[in-house]
Formats: C-alpha cells, structure tokens, sequence
C-alpha cells in the first residue's frame, strides 16, 4: 500500500467516524455542524465520498461468481381452477440450490422487492 492509499483511508475513517457522529445525535445536520464547526459543504463532500467508497468496495452484480439464477414461472393452463387454489398457487417459483422461493400472487410490491435485495447476497 502507498503512502496516498494509506492517507485516503486514513481520512475515509475519520470522515466515517464523523458522520456517524452526526447521524446517531439526532440532531439536523446544520445544526450538529453548526455546533462542532463544520461547514456542512465540508460534510456533504465527506458524506459523498464515503459513499463512493462503499460502492466501490461492493462486489460486481456481473462478475463470475454471481451466477445467473434460473427462474421457473407456472402459469396456469385454464380458468377453471377453483378460487381458492388460484389464491394458493405461487406466481414465481424460485430454487436456489435447496432453497425455495414462493411468491403468491397476493404478495405486495414492497415485500417482493424487500426479497429480492435479499437474495442478492446469497451466496
């Protein structure tokens, strides 16, 4: 590691630490700068930075590790399934390896989204 990687951490931690400061105090930001004289642009930029860091240091979605999984979806064949199975019936099916994933057809917008994020870091 070289002295600019070791200087770039070394501000990321304390940036860090800062933020964290600030976010836990249940103050606005404005007024936590405010009281520990800090120009909020000062804190905006090291907000910003953090994040990109943090992105950076996340696995690539694309790389060979993450493969694509195969998804199976069961449509029915006819409408005259009786009400009650249809309400039963799974939309999506999801196996992943030994894991199964049954998304009903009454599942909210929030909850399938909640899962998918999920499974984004199954390995």
């Amino acid at each position: 590691m070289n002295t600019r990687e070791v200087t770039n951490q070394y501000r990321l931690n304390k940036w860090t630490e800062i933020v964290r400061e600030c976010l836990s105090s249940g103050q606005t930001v404005s007024s936590w700068c405010a009281d520990h004289e800090i120009n909020p642009k000062s804190y905006y930029y090291w907000l910003r930075r953090i994040r990109k860091a943090a992105c950076e240091a996340l696995p690539s979605s694309c790389s060979p590790n993450n493969p694509i999984v195969p998804v199976t979806i069961s449509v029915p064949t006819t409408d005259t399934e009786p009400a009650a199975a249809q309400e039963l019936s799974s939309d999506i099916l999801i196996r992943f390896g030994t894991a199964t994933l049954e998304i009903r057809n009454s599942a909210s917008a929030s909850l399938i989204e909640n899962t998918l994020r999920a499974l984004q870091h199954v390995r």
